[in-house]
């Protein structure tokens, strides 16, 4: 079935969209420009929506809001948002009585005319599916790069040719329900995260399997060498395991050795570059381009990913630095949504940083990264609902020296950052690496990290 067929089939039924986010939105559109039936069903009423709640009306949809609005799922057709999991009681209870429940990215996967490389893992999924799209790109194939990273795809569709490629990075909270087959899939690695919304790490650890349990035999999965999870994955593969390593050979796929990164191609190696020429700083941002390399390493030449690694400056909110204030550089890391992030950030950066930390709670132990903060860190500066479980971390860590290290609670983000930027003199660094979501103060990690840059550009020398 084709994506036009697909929009006929929809017809006559009727279709309910849970959440009307960023995602949601060009689906809806599609839709309803199609005559489909269509209902967004949301927390917030159409006058919350703003501009958006507008639209919906205008175009024909119907809204249903409130706290109860997965109450009531009469639908034939229901598009879940990705933060809604299939196994809400409400959503299983719908697909029970016979409901098809799929979601804007599993009908994308679906209905795609052309080769997908889909990248998934606890860390490093935008910069990794960013590095691929644009490696592919320097080989001159045409890139339609979306998914979880923020670009919707499915209205995309009927633009996209077979000889082109998707790249799409995928949360666990997409892949819980699909039964994708990419051509290429990464599991960038495995460790605690989303264990608010979750079941359990074995459901959050189960959603991200599904990136390659579907692959046929002339699949290719991509897995990190040094990842616990790794040789459970690989005895899975249907195709072919190519691996990656920051820390040695690898037989098939990239690797970094003596600080050169290299392809391997069934044991036969090839060297690229010496690691230090890779414009985005860190060791994490190395293992992000050999994952990259072992995934469409056959595709390109050695000269295109040089060009790319020396010259792609990385993702906004991804270790980018904004300013020097007397002395003081200030980083924005507000990716860094989970602990083993932002111990990456602490291992990127050329001195121990001052840190600010703190946001929604997941329920994530943070044990290890009160330990390598007391060992990597200079300060922490903690804000938001998980601002009192990290100090406790801290605190608690064998390696704690209250009279080395400050550790400051403020309920304020500016006053956390103004305090933060006081505790430095010339040549440290103030990094933002929450370690936890930002959902308790700001809308996603993308207002947190342009609240947090407005903030440093406004500040007086």
């Amino acid at each position: 079935m084709n994506y036009f067929e697909y929009i006929e089939a929809l017809k006559g039924k009727k279709i309910g969209v849970i959440g009307y986010g960023v995602s949601n939105r060009p689906l809806v559109r599609v839709l309803l420009d199609a005559g489909c039936d269509v209902t967004v069903c949301d927390k917030r009423t159409a006058e919350a929506m703003g501009e958006a709640g507008e639209e919906l009306l205008a175009r024909g949809g119907k809204l249903r809001s409130g706290e109860d609005y997965l109450e009531h799922l009469d639908f034939d057709v229901i598009f879940r948002t990705p933060g809604v999991l299939p196994t809400v009681p409400q959503l299983r209870e719908a697909a029970e009585r016979g409901a098809v429940l799929t979601s804007e990215m599993e009908a994308f996967c679906a209905l795609c005319p052309c080769r997908i490389v889909a990248i998934t893992g606890s860390d490093g999924k935008t910069t990794t599916s960013t590095v691929t799209a644009k490696l592919l790109e320097a080989a001159g194939y045409k890139v339609h790069l979306g998914g979880n990273i923020g670009t919707p795809l499915f209205d995309r569709l009927p633009d996209i040719c077979p000889e082109d490629f998707a790249v799409l990075e995928l949360s666990s909270f997409q892949l819980h329900s699909m039964n994708c087959s990419p051509d290429r899939a990464i599991i960038t690695n495995i460790s605690p995260n989303h264990l608010d919304v979750h079941s359990d790490f074995e459901d959050y650890v189960t959603a991200k399997q599904n990136i390659y349990r579907n692959q046929t035999e002339k699949g290719v999965l991509v897995l990190n060498a040094k990842d616990a999870h790794t040789p459970a994955f690989a005895a899975e593969a249907k195709g072919e395991v190519r691996l990656f390593s920051s820390k040695g050979p690898v037989e098939n796929g990239a690797y970094m050795q003596y600080e050169i990164l290299c392809r391997a191609d069934h044991g036969a190696s090839e060297a690229y570059m010496e690691s230090s020429d890779i414009r985005i700083p860190g060791v994490h941002n190395v293992e992000n381009y050999l994952a990259a390399l072992a995934a469409v390493g056959d595709l390109i030449t050695r000269e295109q990913f040089v060009e790319v690694a020396k010259t792609f400056p990385g993702v906004p909110h991804r270790m980018e630095y904004l300013r020097t204030i007397n002395g003081v550089k200030f980083y924005n890391d507000s990716i860094a949504s989970s602990p083993t992030r932002t111990i990456a950030g602490l291992h990127a950066l050329p001195v121990p940083p001052i840190v600010i930390l703190g946001g929604h709670d997941k329920h994530i132990p943070f044990d290890t990264l009160g330990d390598e903060l007391c060992l990597h860190a200079k300060a922490a500066v903690l804000c938001g609902e998980t601002a009192e479980r990290i100090a406790a971390a801290i605190k608690a860590s064998k390696h704690y020296d209250p009279e080395r290290f400050p550790v400051i609670v403020l309920d304020n983000f500016r006053s956390a950052v103004q305090v933060a930027y006081g505790l430095g003199g010339n040549g440290d660094i103030v990094t933002l690496s929450p370690a936890c979501s930002s959902f308790d103060r700001f809308k996603n990690f993308e207002e947190r990290g342009n609240i947090f840059r407005e903030i440093v550009m406004g500040m007086e020398p």
